[in-house]
C-alpha cells in the first residue's frame, strides 16, 4: 500500500528476538499509515550511495559495499550517532541492487516501487564479517564468480571449469581461499576456476546438491560433475584437475613427424613443440600438457628428445634446447615461417602463439549476404582495434565447430555501410541464424570466451532477433514479444537468455525480438518508454507490458493469462453484476489499483499468480481506479493497492475483508484468502486415523506437518486446495506430528511436511503403510492420485463384483 515507510528498525544483530522486533515496528506501520494515499520516501540514490554506476555488475556492487562497510559500520564510528542510520541506507541499497528483480523495480519505481520489499535492510552484520568473511573472491581476476544468471552459461560453454562452492561463514573455505588463488593463477587459461558464494546463491548451490562447504566439482558440458575428495593441496588440485584435460601431447620422432605435421596442417592446426637437448631448459611436461589444455583445437602439442632424434633435431636447426611454433600452412625446412619462443613462462607462450594464428575470416559487404544465406555464423564487428580479446576469439572457430557455427569478423571503418544497415556503431559479437543477413541476435553479455560460447550456442537454437525500424512489428498480425532494454542495464541482460528459454517453449505461438533503446531512441519514445528492460506483447492491436520476474516461467505464465485470463478486468457494471449480486456459496477478492502506483505494479505478477493458484474456489479480479475513479470513491477506496476479499454466505454482499497482511506474494494471499473458505480437509486424532483411515472403506490423503515447520506452513492452503480437488473421491486429513507423535513414528514419517496416500484395496490399511507423493504442488499431487485409482480401478471392481458373487 502507499504509504510513509516504517518506523527504522533499531541496529538488529546484536537484539536476542529481532522478529518481535519486526512484527511490532509492522504493527505499528500498519496501523498508522494504512489510510494514507500518497507516499513520502527518502528518494535515496542507491547508485550514489554505494558509488557505484548504473552499469555496474553485481560483482562490482559487492566490491563497492564492502568498501563502504569497512569504513562506514557502526563498531568503526562508536561516537557518531548517526553512523547506524546511515549504513542501514547502504545495506538497503546493496540489497536492492544485487537482486536483479528489485533492481528492476528501483530502476522503474524508484523507492515507491519496493514498499513491499521496506523489511529488508534493517539489520547488518558486525564489522569482523564484512572484513574477513564477505565475498572472499571477488577481488580475484583469475578467479570466476559465479552466480545464479551466469552459472549454467558458464558450465555448458564447452570449456573445463573447476568450482569452489563456498559459504562466508565456513572456516574450511577461508582455509582454503590462498591456496585456491594460487591454484586459479596457475592454471589460468587451461580451464576456468570459478567460486559460488553459497550465502548469496543459496538456490543455485540447492540446486546443484551441496551440502557441505567448500565442495569442488568439475564441469563441463556433456560429462557428470565430478567432485573432488583428495587433499586441499594446490600439487593435489592441480593433479585432479588435469585428469580432465583431455588435450594429447604427441612425442615426435623421425617415424611420425611428417604424417603427424601434415595432418594437423590440412585441417588447418598448427604445432607447438618443444626441442629437449643437454643444453638449455626444456619445457616441463606438466607445462606441455597445459599448453596443449590451452590451444586446445588450434594447435597441436609435441615435444622432441634431441638426445636420441640428433639428426632430426639438426634438420631444423636446433643445436640447444628450444620451443618454436609452426603454424598451419608453414614449411618445416623453412625457418623464416617458424616462430622460435625464448621463454618458459606458459603465459608469453600462450600470448604469442595466440597473436601468430591466421585472423578470423574477414566478410565485407560484397561476400557477407551470400556467405549467411545459407549457414550459421557469430560474427565479430570491430572499428579497426586489436586487442587481445581479439586474439582470443580466435578459439572460437575451435570451441563453436562442433555446432556447426563458422566464424567471422568484419571491420566496421572500412566496411561502414553494412555495419551501418544493421544499426551497429560499436564493437560487438552477433549471431547470424542461417536465415540471411536479417535474421540476427546481438550479444549483450559478459565479453569473455565462456559467455559469448555460451550465448552462440542458445541463440541458434532459440528465436529472439534484434529488431530495427525496418522489422518492428507495429503492424504485424502474428503476435510479437518486443523487449525494450539498455545494454548498459544489467537486469536487462539477466532477461535476454530468459528470453531465448521462452521463445523455444513458444516457438510457431509467438514471435520474440529485442529493440536497443539507446540506439532506437525515437522508436522508444514512441511507446513510452521509460525504464528498462520493458516486456511489450504486441498482439495485433492490443498492447499489453508484462511486469513479471526475469523467468522463462513468468513470461510464458503472462502470455498464458493474456490467453485464458484469470483476473477479470472489473468496472461499475461488471462489479454489481458478479460481485454484489454474487451466488450463494461464492467468493470474490478484488484488488483496486491504480496504474501509476509502484506497489500495485509489483503486485500484478503476484495477483495473476495467485488467481491461477484459487481457480475454481475463489474469483479473482481488479478494477483501474484512474479510470473509474468515482466507483472507487463511492466504494470507499483510499489507498493503492487495496485488496479485498467478498466471502461466501454473506448476509450482506457489499461485506468485505481487507487484506492487511505485510507480503503480497501469490503463496501469502493465498493463505489468506483460503482461509476465509469453510475447511475441506478435517485434523485426523490418533483415534480418527486408526478408525478412520486404518480400519475405514475410503480412500484418504494425509499431510504429516508440525506447527513449526516453516515448508509445512507454506504447504498448507496448497493441502486446502487438494483436498477440494479431490473431494467425492478422496478424503484428506492433516495430522500435527508434534501434538501426536507417536502417531506419526509408527506410519514412519521422518520428514515434514510428507504426504501420503492410502487406498481402501479392502482390507485394513495398516498392512500397506501409505504410498508416499514426492511432491507439494496441489495439481501435481491430484493428478497422482487419479492416476493411481485409475490404475486401482479394475481390481477395485473386480474385488467388488467378488463380494457380489458372496452375497
Amino acid at each position: 500500500m502507499e504509504s510513509l515507510p516504517p518506523a527504522k528498525s533499531k541496529r538488529l544483530y546484536h537484539i536476542q528476538n529481532p522478529e518481535m522486533v519486526c512484527s511490532r515496528l509492522l504493527l505499528i506501520s500498519v496501523l498508522v499509515f494504512s489510510c494514507l494515499l500518497a507516499s513520502v520516501y527518502s528518494d535515496e540514490d542507491y547508485y550514489k550511495l554505494l558509488k557505484v554506476s548504473k552499469e555496474a555488475t553485481t560483482r562490482e556492487i559487492r566490491q563497492a559495499f564492502k568498501k563502504l562497510a569497512l569504513t562506514m559500520h557502526p563498531d568503526k564510528n562508536p561516537h557518531d550517532e548517526t553512523a547506524h542510520d546511515k549504513f542501514l541506507k547502504v545495506t538497503r541499497a546493496y540489497e536492492v541492487l544485487k537482486d536483479d528483480d528489485l533492481r528492476k523495480k528501483y530502476d522503474k519505481y524508484g523507492e515507491k516501487g519496493l514498499q513491499d520489499e521496506q523489511q529488508r535492510g534493517g539489520r547488518y552484520e558486525s564489522w569482523n564479517y564484512y572484513r574477513n568473511e564477505f565475498g572472499i573472491y571477488d577481488d580475484d581476476l583469475e578467479i570466476v564468480t559465479l552466480d545464479w544468471g551466469d552459472f549454467d552459461a558458464a558450465v555448458n560453454s564447452g570449456e573445463l571449469w573447476f568450482v569452489n562452492f563456498y559459504y562466508p561463514r565456513c572456516h574450511h573455505c577461508h582455509e582454503l581461499a590462498p591456496t585456491w588463488r594460487a591454484f586459479a593463477k596457475e592454471m589460468d587459461g587451461v580451464f576456468r576456476i570459478g567460486a559460488v558464494n553459497c550465502g548469496d546463491n543459496n538456490r543455485l548451490c540447492r540446486s546443484k546438491g551441496i551440502n557441505s562447504y567448500p565442495s569442488l566439482y568439475i564441469f563441463k558440458a556433456g560429462m557428470n560433475p565430478e567432485k573432488y575428495f583428495g587433499d586441499r593441496s594446490k600439487e593435489s588440485l592441480t593433479k585432479f584437475g588435469m585428469q580432465f584435460v583431455k588435450s594429447r601431447v604427441t612425442e615426435l620422432w623421425q617415424g611420425n613427424i611428417f604424417t603427424e605435421i601434415e595432418a594437423a596442417f590440412s585441417s588447418g592446426v598448427g604445432w607447438l613443440i618443444t626441442f629437449c637437448a643437454d643444453s638449455g631448459d626444456c619445457l616441463e611436461s606438466l607445462t606441455r600438457q597445459k599448453l596443449a589444455g590451452m590451444l586446445e583445437g588450434l594447435v597441436n602439442v609435441g615435444w622432441m628428445d634431441c638426445t636420441t632424434q640428433a639428426d632430426l633435431c639438426d634438420s631444423f636447426e636446433v643445436t640447444t634446447s628450444t620451443t618454436a611454433f609452426f603454424p598451419p600452412g608453414s614449411s618445416l625446412k623453412n625457418k623464416d615461417s617458424v616462430l622460435f619462443l625464448r621463454t618458459l613462462d606458459t603465459r608469453e607462450i600462450y600470448g604469442a602463439v595466440m597473436q601468430h594464428l591466421p585472423e578470423l575470416e574477414p566478410l565485407t559487404k560484397d561476400t557477407f549476404k551470400s556467405k549467411l544465406a545459407h549457414h550459421r555464423w557469430l560474427v565479430s564487428f570491430s572499428f579497426g582495434q586489436n586487442t587481445m580479446s581479439t586474439h582470443e576469439y580466435k578459439k572460437l572457430k575451435a570451441l563453436l565447430k562442433g555446432v556447426h557455427i563458422q566464424v567471422g569478423r568484419v571491420d566496421c571503418l572500412t566496411d561502414s555501410e553494412l555495419c551501418g544497415s544493421l544499426y551497429i556503431q560499436k564493437p560487438c559479437i552477433a549471431v547470424f541464424k542461417g536465415l540471411g543477413m536479417n535474421d540476427f541476435e546481438i550479444h549483450h553479455g559478459k565479453d569473455v570466451l565462456y559467455n559469448i560460447v555460451a550465448f552462440a550456442k542458445e541463440s541458434v537454437s532459440a528465436h529472439v532477433t534484434t529488431l530495427r525500424p525496418e522489422n518492428f512489428p507495429s503492424n504485424s498480425k502474428e503476435p510479437w514479444l518486443v523487449d525494450f532494454f539498455a545494454p548498459w542495464c544489467p537486469p536487462c541482460r539477466a532477461l535476454l537468455p530468459e528470453l531465448r528459454k521462452a521463445s523455444i517453449q513458444l516457438f510457431g505461438q509467438m514471435k520474440f525480438g529485442t529493440l536497443d533503446c539507446t540506439i532506437h531512441e525515437g522508436l522508444c519514445g514512441m511507446y513510452n518508454i521509460n525504464a528498462y528492460p520493458t516486456t511489450v506483447i504486441f498482439n495485433k492491436s492490443s498492447i499489453h507490458e508484462y511486469e513479471g520476474h526475469h523467468s522463462a516461467d513468468g513470461i510464458l505464465e503472462f502470455i498464458q493469462d493474456l490467453v485464458n485470463p484469470a483476473v477479470v478486468m472489473m468496472d461499475q457494471d461488471s462489479f454489481t453484476e458478479l460481485v454484489n449480486r454474487r451466488r450463494h456459496g461464492e467468493a470474490w477478492m478484488v484488488d483496486f489499483y491504480a496504474p501509476w502506483c509502484g506497489p500495485c505494479q509489483a503486485l500484478l505478477p503476484e495477483w495473476r499468480r495467485m488467481a491461477r493458484a484459487l481457480n475454481g474456489f475463489i474469483k479473482v479480479g481488479t478494477v483501474d481506479c484512474q479510470k473509474h475513479h468515482s466507483f472507487c470513491q463511492g466504494q470507499g477506496v483510499r489507498a493503492y493497492p487495496e485488496i479485498r476479499l467478498y466471502p461466501q454466505n454473506a448476509n450482506r454482499r457489499d461485506v468485505y475483508q481487507n487484506y492487511n497482511g505485510w507480503h503480497r506474494d501469490a503463496n501469502s494471499l493465498k493463505i489468506w484468502a483460503m482461509g476465509t473458505l469453510p475447511r475441506a480437509s478435517v485434523d485426523l486424532s490418533p483415534d480418527d486415523f486408526r478408525n478412520l483411515l486404518i480400519r475405514g472403506t475410503e480412500h484418504w490423503v494425509v499431510d504429516f506437518y508440525a506447527p513449526w515447520c516453516g515448508p509445512c506452513q507454506h504447504f498448507a492452503p496448497e493441502f486446502e486446495i487438494l483436498a477440494r480437488m479431490l473431494k467425492g473421491s478422496v478424503r484428506a486429513g492433516k495430522l500435527d506430528c508434534q501434538a501426536h507423535h507417536q502417531t506419526c513414528q509408527s506410519a514412519g514419517i521422518t520428514a515434514y511436511p510428507s504426504v501420503r496416500f492410502y487406498p481402501y484395496l479392502g482390507t485394513d490399511k495398516r498392512e500397506q503403510g501409505g504410498e508416499h507423493v514426492n511432491s507439494r504442488d496441489a495439481n501435481s499431487i491430484a493428478d497422482v492420485l487419479r492416476q493411481r485409482l485409475q490404475q486401482l480401478s479394475p481390481w477395485l471392481q473386480g474385488k467388488a463384483d467378488s463380494f457380489k458373487d458372496e452375497l
